[in-house]
């Protein structure tokens, strides 16, 4: 007989996945100030998203490695 009454859950590290939906909104909001700044915010928009969104996709990727 062992001499722990209850058996323990494996001994693995707590997961604290990160977020990248704060990353988008502020990339979003970054770029309609810039693009703003150069007369272009909905450019400024979408180049801001599309950077928002691939920081999120690689913080994804890398959660999903571990």
């Amino acid at each position: 007989m062992s001499d722990d009454p209850m058996p323990r859950p494996h001994d693995t590290p707590p997961r604290n996945p990160t977020g990248g939906g704060a990353i988008i909104a502020l990339l979003a909001l970054a770029g309609v100030i810039g693009g703003g700044l150069l007369n272009q915010p909905s450019i400024g928009l979408l180049v801001g998203l599309g950077g928002g969104v691939l920081i999120a996709l690689v913080l994804w990727w890398r959660e999903r490695a571990r």
